[in-house]
């Protein structure tokens, strides 16, 4: 299994390389956007802006994640990795608020003129590449390290993919217009903002829902009766009353409730327990497991209540 510094400095370099990415998309498309005046672009930009915003919680919330538990929080830092992610969903909505007004501000009360320059598709095009790449290395690094705030990050940039193809859309259709001697296809423009906004729309409410539950330490619904089936499955166990879990970062943590028999030595019953650990572990690879021991409720002296 890979060291915990090991996976963190993974992680903060993956992290890292996410926000100079940011920082130079940024950039290019401020400085396209102005000198062709298209929204869809400029929305981009300011899409852009604030996931170099969020590329820079992710490498704050990784770091700080990595530290140890300690007696404030014996469960260890990781539900800051979930607070990133929240964080992130508020700015894409952020996103969507100004976008959506400044699109039909343009669509109805004022005209914009757009110069549909080949400036427009080199940065528009150039970031589907940069974006496609640091969305796929994000969600790898992601799911290696059950990762929330590099999840979070890598929808951020794919979410970039899907925005700039419709900006990219939109651009052509204003092309369109001066070939087709058809003004209204100007307006695409201003439409392809608002695609992009609905489309974050869609991102930040998938996202937001997933941290949400996870701040609540909400699981998978079939877990806990994966784990039961396997705790079940270890010789020696007669039942399984109790079992709860939770997720702090990428570590789980459960406390399992088993019954074994009266009569079971302490070196049988601890060879139980330990059968148990092991079997959740594989279930969920590096996992804190903590297992109670009790007889079964026939089996107990008079008087004896179950925890």
């Amino acid at each position: 299994m890979e060291s915990p510094t090991n996976a963190t400095k993974e992680k903060t370099r993956v992290a890292v390389t996410s926000v100079i990415a940011a920082v130079f998309l940024t950039g290019t498309k401020i400085i396209v956007g102005l000198m062709t005046g298209s929204l869809g672009i400029l929305s981009e930009a300011a899409h852009s802006a604030l996931d170099l915003m969020a590329a820079m919680v992710t490498v704050f919330a990784v770091r700080a994640s990595a530290r140890p538990a300690d007696d404030n929080h014996p469960y260890g830092h990781g539900k800051v990795e979930s607070l990133s992610a929240l964080f992130e969903t508020l700015l894409l909505l952020l996103t969507c608020v100004w976008i959506i007004k400044e699109a039909v501000g343009r669509l109805f009360f004022h005209h914009v003129h757009v110069e549909a320059s080949v400036w427009g598709f080199v940065v528009i095009i150039f970031s589907i590449i940069v974006d496609v790449g640091r969305s796929r290395a994000l969600m790898a690094a992601a799911k290696k390290h059950q990762s929330q705030a590099l999840e979070a990050d890598a929808l951020h940039f794919s979410t970039d993919v899907w925005s700039s193809t419709v900006v990219l859309f939109g651009l052509s259709l204003v092309c369109l217009s001066k070939w087709l001697r058809m003004p209204w296809l100007v307006k695409a423009d201003a439409l392809a903002a608002l695609a992009v906004a609905c489309i974050v729309v869609w991102i930040s409410y998938r996202l937001g829902r997933k941290t949400i539950q996870d701040l609540l330490d909400a699981i998978p619904e079939d877990l806990v009766r994966q784990a039961r089936a396997r705790v079940l499955a270890v010789p020696g166990v007669l039942a399984a009353p109790r079992i709860r879990m939770r997720r702090t970062g990428g570590e789980w943590f459960s406390d399992v409730v088993v019954h074994l028999d009266h009569g079971m030595t302490m070196e049988d019953a601890h060879a139980v327990a330990n059968a148990v650990e092991d079997s959740l572990e594989e279930l969920m690879p590096g996992g804190d497991v903590v297992v109670h021991i009790e007889p079964p409720e026939q089996q107990r002296p008079r008087g004896c209540q179950a925890r």
